[in-house]
């Protein structure tokens, strides 16, 4: 499904997913071409993005959820206010995908109506080889088949560790949004950027680190 976009004013993609599948790496990657291996428990952080301030008045938000703490309200707020939704799982934890589908459920619920902007990604295809090769393809399968046959989802598999296939996720979110693929002149603005780090609300205890892709 997509949605009609203005020329001006904002649009409001939201990344859900539970802890550790990749969120945040994926968003860093894209935004600043960055990777860093710790996992930041985090709690929201707002990314701004202008795709050609010359040409439209239009921002994208991009807007990082929690994974690790449950804010319900929070995230139903965000999922009233997002316009397109990014649901991140990981190829390597089959519990994560079921994550999916819950947040999937609760989308349609909270907006109300049979069909949303989602594009589903499947991340850490770097640690993808390690898992037993049946069980992890056939789970791969699935999820493709349940977000592109089932759902008539955007489906991506990705690694943020190794900057693969991190800009097909926002390309094609942005073409269930209708939104001019001005992506690269954007991005080259943001990466050269004095002021890279985003709105942040953090946790008060202390960050744990485990490894991400």
């Amino acid at each position: 499904m997509s949605i009609s976009v203005p020329t001006s004013g904002c649009v409001r993609l939201v990344f859900l997913g539970a802890a550790g599948v990749g969120k945040t790496a994926l968003i860093e990657r894209f935004l600043y071409d960055r990777f860093d291996a710790r996992h930041r428990r985090t709690v929201e952080e707002i990314h701004s993005l202008d795709p050609e301030p010359d040409v439209l008045q239009l921002r994208i938000e991009i807007t990082d959820t929690s994974g690790s703490y449950s804010f319900p309200a929070m995230r139903k707020l965000r999922i009233q206010q997002g316009d397109a939704f990014v649901l991140v799982f990981s190829l390597t934890n089959p519990d994560t995908f079921q994550e999916v589908e819950n947040l999937r459920e609760e989308i349609l619920r909270v907006k109300g109506e049979p069909d949303v902007p989602i594009v589903v990604v499947g991340n850490q295809t770097d640690l993808f080889p390690g898992v037993e090769a049946g069980s992890g393809q056939l789970m791969a399968l699935h999820a493709a088949a349940t977000a592109e046959l089932e759902w008539e989802s955007g489906y991506v598999e990705t690694s943020a560790k190794a900057n693969h296939r991190v800009e097909e996720v926002f390309e094609e979110l942005l073409r269930r949004v209708n939104m001019p693929c001005l992506l690269s002149p954007a991005l080259e603005r943001r990466r050269a950027s004095a002021q890279p780090e985003p709105r942040r609300r953090q946790p008060r205890s202390k960050q744990d680190k485990c490894s991400i892709s």
